[in-house]
């Protein structure tokens, strides 16, 4: 790392710094505080959440089942008054076992002692971000809840996963959203604390025990019109990898509903000292959809191309069109892969708070260096359902569940095995003021 990176860094953490000692300086003597109290909102979230994987392999582990209990409270205050706002935000996490045993534990609903494989009866966190305001321009310095696009923090478990850093958004140009920011740690779904953050290496892609000092990202969505939107984001992840991600999203009438094409490309390399090995990728995507009255359809391919597969920070997701799929990533090396979505929203048929997916995702042309084999397969079949309920004393609880049937032909060994996994969740968010 050259001296000038240094003192960049250290000139950010200094800048984090103040802006935190000035926050608690101005809320502690209550000057102009009237915005923050007033503006403030809190709420408590909570999550029950089962997850079933039934393996259907030979591998030593028939089956990861658990079920637990999450409650997310949040606190959101508004800013102090005058051209540059203050405020503080918090967000207190909590998870319980509600079932669960060595045999059955690491669905990642809950931390795994990894001596006895037992799963904790219990693990929490807080997480405190002070911010500052100034026109339509927002710091954020403390826990961040990052969506970008080669950087999404994971929704997809009992509790949130965030980061530890600063992060710059800025609206001053109309229709231009600006991004820009620095995290030195991560905070994984099932764990109690921030750690170094590593690259995600199933099937021993990369090199998955190497850390990093920080990820630095900059970026730029711009709305050329109500149709079309145009991204350009840059990250570097300092000695493992760096990612360009280019993207555009184009939405017409056509005929009686509208048709949107969504366009992703990712450009990856080494940063660095290269520490996580390898990297040398670029995945291209092109997705269409067009919807129309309730309905939903969506195709969409996507090619890796280049020596390796996508690299993308462990415990987050990479927002390609193969996110949110539930037994696979599919950003292996040279893979092909393509997907046909059907979705639909019952509110059309008058059962309003009723949704429904059905989802098939098929990867070849798969390359896995790290056991010297190529041409291997993974499919997966996805169907859920969800509903919130409209109406009585349980009106705003959502229900939702998730099945999905995965097959590969990969090596024992590897990851992304043979199963057939099921998720129920059931929410429920309660304002208190």
């Amino acid at each position: 790392m050259s001296s000038m990176s240094r003192a960049s860094i250290g000139a950010t953490a200094r800048l984090f710094s103040r802006f935190i000692a000035l926050s608690t300086v101005a809320l502690a003597t209550g000057a102009q505080a009237q915005g923050f109290i007033e503006d403030s909102h809190a709420s408590l979230t909570l999550r029950n959440y089962y997850m079933d994987r039934d393996y259907q392999d030979d591998g030593a582990k028939s089956e990861a089942r658990e079920w637990a209990q999450g409650f997310i409270l949040k606190f959101q205050s508004g800013f102090t008054e005058g051209p540059l706002g203050f405020g503080l935000d918090a967000t207190g996490l909590l998870g319980l076992k509600l079932d669960s045993s060595p045999s059955r534990s690491g669905t990642e609903l809950l931390p795994v002692s990894p001596s006895s494989g037992r799963a904790a009866d219990d693990y929490s966190r807080l997480g405190l971000t002070g911010k500052m305001k100034f026109d339509k321009t927002l710091l954020q310095a403390g826990d961040l809840n990052l969506a970008l696009p080669s950087a999404l923090s994971s929704p997809s478990r009992l509790l949130p996963q965030t980061f530890r850093g600063g992060y710059l958004t800025s609206a001053q140009i109309d229709g231009l959203t600006l991004h820009g920011g620095y995290v030195d740690r991560i905070a994984k779904r099932n764990s109690t604390d921030y750690e170094a953050m590593t690259v995600a290496s199933p099937n021993g892609r990369f090199n998955g025990r190497a850390t990093t000092s920080h990820m630095a990202f900059v970026g730029g969505d711009y709305a050329l019109s109500p149709e079309l939107t145009l991204k350009a984001h840059y990250l570097e992840v300092a000695d493992l990898y760096d990612q360009s991600y280019l993207g555009a999203l184009h939405k017409v009438p056509v005929g009686p509903g509208t048709l949107s094409t969504d366009l992703r490309a990712f450009f990856s390399g080494e940063n660095g000292s290269a520490d996580a090995g390898k990297v040398d990728n670029r995945h291209l995507s092109l997705q269409f959809a067009y919807a129309l009255s309730g309905h939903r359809w969506t195709l969409g391919y996507a090619h890796q191309g280049g020596d390796t597969a996508t690299p993308y920070i462990s415990g987050t997701e990479l927002m390609g069109i193969s996110e949110m799929t539930m037994s696979s990533d599919y950003l292996n090396a040279r893979e092909r892969m393509w997907q046909a979505i059907w979705d639909y929203d019952f509110a059309t048929a008058g059962i309003p708070g009723l949704t429904a997916r059905l989802r098939y995702v098929r990867g070849d042309n798969i390359e896995l260096a790290a056991f010297n084999i190529d041409e291997r397969k993974e499919r997966e079949a996805q169907w859920e359902m969800g509903y919130v309920i409209q109406s009585g004393p349980l009106r705003g609880v959502g229900l939702r569940v998730r099945q999905s049937f995965y097959h590969n032909d990969f090596p024992a060994g590897a990851a992304f095995r043979d199963e057939n996994q099921t998720r129920l969740m059931a929410t429920y968010t309660l304002p208190i003021w």
